[in-house]
Formats: C-alpha cells, sequence, structure tokens
C-alpha cells in the first residue's frame, strides 16, 4: 500500500510538471502579424516563389500586369488572400502603369478604371496603393476613390507612401473598412535589411497587438522570407489582413420617443369649484372685450402711421 501511494504521488508530480510546461509554452496572447507582398504579376520567377511561403502571406497583383490573371488563380487555388495593388500618381516624376489614378480624374474615370481592375484581379478581397503619394493626400481624390469602392466590398489597405494621407480618414468617412502599413521590409534591397525590419515588424505587433509589413518580389526579399518565416516566435501568429479589420459598428436604432401632446401657449388652470364657473366666465368674457377693444384701437392707430410691416420690410427674425 506503501509502494500504491508512492507511485500515485509520483505520478500526480509528473502530470502536474506536464501542465506547467503547456501553461508556459502556449502563449497567452498571441500578436498577429499580416505581411503583403506588392507589384505581384511581373516577375514570375519570384512570383512562385513567395507563393511557396505560408499561405498567411497575401498578394498585391497589378491590375494590368502580364502574369496577373494567372497568379490570382493559383493564389486562391491555395486559400491565399489576394488584393489589387492600384497604381496611384506619386508626386515625384517617375514612369507609370496604364489606367493610374490621378487626383485630376473625375468620379466616372475612377469608377472605370477600378471596375477594370477588379475584372483584371480575380478573386481580390482588398486594394492597397502603389506608389500613389500624390493621390492618398489629395482628400478630394481619395473621396471618390472610396466612393468607388463602397459596393465592391473590397477592403483599402493604405501602404503609406506619404505622411500626410488622408486614405483612412476618407475610408472612415464613407463606411469602407480600411487598414494601415506599418513597416516596409525591403526600402533596401538586401537580406540583412528585410531580416532587419522583419525584425521591427514582430515587436510593433508586440506592443500593440498587430502589425502590417510590406515587401516587394525581389531575391533578397523572398530569401530573406524563406529563411525567417519558419522561425517566427511562438507568440507571433502570421494571418491575412483581413483578420486585422475591426468589426464596422452599425449605429445602434435610437428608440422612438414617446408622442407627447404640444404644449398650449398658457399653461391650464385647475377646474375651478362649481359654484365659482359662472363668475369666471363672467371674468373671461370681461377680459376677452377688452383685449379686442385694445387691439382695435392698435391697429387704427397703426393704420394712421403707415408704420411697415416686418414682412414687408422683408425682415426675418430668427
Amino acid at each position: 500500500m506503501k509502494l500504491l501511494g508512492t507511485l500515485q504521488r509520483k505520478h500526480s508530480f509528473l502530470l502536474s510538471l506536464m501542465l506547467l510546461s503547456l501553461v508556459v509554452s502556449t502563449p497567452a496572447f498571441a500578436a498577429k502579424l499580416a505581411i503583403v507582398i506588392d507589384d505581384f504579376g511581373y516577375r514570375k520567377k519570384e512570383d512562385n516563389q513567395v507563393l511557396q511561403l505560408p499561405t498567411a502571406v497575401s498578394i498585391a497583383i497589378l491590375p494590368d500586369s502580364p502574369h496577373g490573371k494567372e497568379v490570382a488563380t493559383k493564389a486562391h487555388a491555395q486559400g491565399r488572400e489576394i488584393l489589387i495593388h492600384m497604381p496611384m500618381a506619386p508626386i515625384s516624376k517617375q514612369p507609370l502603369e496604364r489606367d493610374t489614378l490621378k487626383p485630376s480624374m473625375d468620379q466616372a474615370e475612377i469608377n472605370r478604371i477600378i471596375q477594370h481592375a477588379i475584372n483584371n484581379v480575380p478573386y481580390a478581397v482588398g486594394m492597397n496603393n502603389h506608389m500613389g503619394s500624390a493621390m492618398t493626400s489629395d482628400r478630394q481624390a481619395m473621396d471618390r476613390v472610396i466612393k468607388a469602392l463602397n459596393h465592391s466590398n473590397l477592403y483599402f489597405l493604405d501602404s503609406v507612401t506619404i505622411g500626410n494621407t488622408q486614405a483612412a480618414i476618407a475610408a472612415k468617412a464613407a463606411g469602407v473598412p480600411s487598414l494601415r502599413r506599418h513597416v516596409f521590409l525591403d526600402n533596401v534591397q538586401t537580406e540583412a535589411e528585410t531580416r532587419q525590419q522583419l525584425a521591427r515588424a514582430i515587436a510593433l505587433a508586440r506592443k500593440n497587438g498587430s502589425a502590417i509589413a510590406i515587401g516587394h518580389p525581389h531575391p533578397s526579399t523572398v530569401r530573406a522570407l524563406q529563411q525567417q518565416l519558419p522561425l517566427l516566435p511562438a507568440d507571433i501568429q502570421l494571418v491575412a489582413p483581413s483578420r486585422l479589420l475591426k468589426p464596422q459598428q452599425e449605429k445602434p436604432e435610437q428608440p422612438k420617443p414617446p408622442k407627447v401632446a404640444p404644449p398650449t401657449e398658457q399653461p391650464q388652470e385647475p377646474k375651478p369649484a362649481s359654484w365659482l364657473k359662472p363668475a369666471q366666465e363672467a371674468i373671461i368674457s370681461m377680459k376677452k372685450s377688452t383685449l379686442i377693444n385694445t387691439l382695435s384701437r392698435g391697429f387704427s392707430t397703426a393704420e394712421k402711421k403707415k408704420t411697415p410691416t416686418p414682412n414687408e420690410t422683408g425682415e426675418v427674425k430668427e
């Protein structure tokens, strides 16, 4: 019996150790990191290498790229999230993609170009801007872009190519879901830079609960992600950008106030006792008679003086 009790105590101790190790190894809260690779549809080799990365890595396809539809079909079959990488006018002078959105375009032209992009990038659920410092910093221009997205069920990811971007403000005003980029992975095209920026994105995700990093299908970027993504810390969860969207809060329906009878000009007086009623009726009759006489004399005097009324002078009292 003594031996049995000892074995039971050891078993309980080992079980407690196992449970404690599970608690320690499993993070109570996993920060979310979204990675989007832009400029898809031109580099077939690198595009296909990116498609070998975890499916939580999303891609943004240029609408008029030669391989855009093909790569969109492959990515969708993997269950990977797809965005339209919408060309937008920059402030600097540089070569532009066909159908680049410009601030001077009217609503009809922007509608046409965005619909063309939606047709050319099948399975897209979001849109982000390619370049676009001139476009995204123009509130009226972004209002037109967001209006074109309003009925397409696409969210907008602001690549933040300029500090005073108006994209989020325009999206919020129109009720269109939007996100914002936090880190560029490869402003400098080296593996060391991408590793460093990925570490920065991880730190931001831990600090804020989530972060979005954007990269491009450069060979150095692809190599760095191939090496580093399998080594992501246990407290970092790689997700598609749409997982970071906050649910759109609908305005609660306000209860209708109960109908209240409009107040009369004079507060109602309590009803008099029955024996006072004849006297009160006589007083009321006298008051009415006096009032009618006073008003009659006033109108007569006003007619003699020929004073214009407010309506005749055109003035309105507010």
